[in-house]
Formats: structure tokens, sequence, C-alpha cells
């Protein structure tokens, strides 16, 4: 898989990139990340990618033409499946579309930052927009990690058990069930014996129904979703 962010501070991205799933991902081939800064494509003198809102409104806005310059540049050495724009009011980020973005070949990310985009970005060279929740940050670096991680560790060879991510949260409609770890019984806070027993047929069953009622406590929405499937 590729994927190219297209950021204002692509610095932002070493810790992310350069620990833990995604780099021995990049380090097994399994995934190519290519950082570019928005300046490099900008023909200001003084590498300047924002500029005043027409009719006075607040705040600076991301210009259209560095934008074009790097996509342009990006398309002109291979195909995209998705031109992903990072912003609050795009399709909410969730497990099914992780699952979807993940068997892409190819994706583009722009960041956004400032006020926002010039809005012929997101008419004519956008081809999906993703929030990773309702409230705003600073800039959208910090949601395209968490794009990227999300993704990256779905695709096969990027985690160490391969059939972990299946297990995740979300990916059957419920958050997942408890987990314990030894020792069995700490301060007098025991692991439940259901646990030790050693009867697969029952800890399915027992994890099946706690991932049933922590959903349905602890995400109503989803839980009732769940029971219409």
């Amino acid at each position: 898989m590729r994927i190219d962010i297209i950021a204002v501070f692509p610095e932002m991205f070493e810790g992310p990139f350069t620990e833990s799933i995604i780099k021995r991902a990049i380090n097994k081939g399994i995934v190519e990340i290519g950082l570019h800064n928005l300046r490099d494509y900008s023909t200001d003198k003084h590498h300047k990618v924002d500029d005043y809102s027409f009719a006075a409104g607040a705040g600076m806005v991301m210009m259209i033409e560095p934008v074009d310059n790097c996509i342009t540049h990006l398309k002109s050495q291979r195909d995209y499946d998705e031109v992903i724009y990072m912003s609050p009011d795009g399709e909410m980020l969730d497990q099914p579309l992780c699952n979807q973005l993940s068997m892409k070949e190819s994706i583009i990310i722009l960041c956004g930052h400032y006020k926002g985009i010039d809005e012929r970005i997101r008419e004519h060279l956008i081809t999906k927009e993703i929030s990773i929740g309702n409230y705003v940050l600073s800039g959208g670096e910090l949601g395209a990690a968490v794009l990227v991680d999300s993704m990256v560790r779905l695709i096969p060879g990027a985690l160490g058990d391969e059939t972990s991510a299946l297990s995740d949260s979300f990916q059957d409609g419920l958050v997942s069930p408890p987990v314990y770890t030894r020792p069995r019984s700490y301060k007098g806070w025991d692991v439940p014996e259901i646990l030790l027993s050693g009867n697969d047929k029952l800890i399915s069953e027992w994890r099946m129904e706690q991932a049933i009622e922590r959903t349905k406590t602890r995400r109503p929405e989803m839980y009732e979703n769940f029971k219409k499937s």
C-alpha cells in the first residue's frame, strides 16, 4: 500500500510513523508512506500556502494552487484510489471504513489547516472527506496519523498475529469483551473462573455475552444496530 500525505507540518508524523506497528510495516515493505511539505509546491517566494478569505471572513484559508500543484505532481507518478481530505464535517471514521480503505493500493491524504481549504479543492480534487470525531483540531496531521494507523494495522503482515485485528472492537458491530492476564489474583481482585476453565465453548459464549452487555451499556447506538443485524 502506498500512502502520500500532504501537510503544512509534515514533521508531526515523525513520532507516530517511527514506532510500533507502522514502523514495522514500513520496514517489511508492507506500506510506503510519503510525506510532502505543501510549502514546497507554493509559487510564492516566501512559500506561502494560505491567504485571507473573500468577503472578509475570519481566519486564513489554504490556497488552491499549491494543493493542486502537489496533487498533480503525485498523480503524474502513479494512479490513486482515493484523495482524502481530513475534515471535521467529513464522513465519520469507523471500523467498516477502515476495513474498506485498508484494501486500497494507493491513497493521498490532505491535511487541512487554518480556517480550512479553498472550497474548489473539495469540489474538484478530493474524492473522500473523513472526520475522526465531532471536534476541531489545530490541523489535519493528527487526524491523518489516526487514519493511517487504523488502516495499516489491518494489512496482512502488519500485526504479529494476523488474527488479532479480527477480534478488535467494532469488527463484529460490538465493543470488545474484558480481557485479563497474570496474576490470576491481585489484591483480592480475581480473574473470572470461566476464563480458567479451559472450556473453549463456554469461554466463547461468555465473551460474546460480555461484549453484548458492554456495547449495550457503553455504545447504545451500536447495540441497537447490532440487534437489527
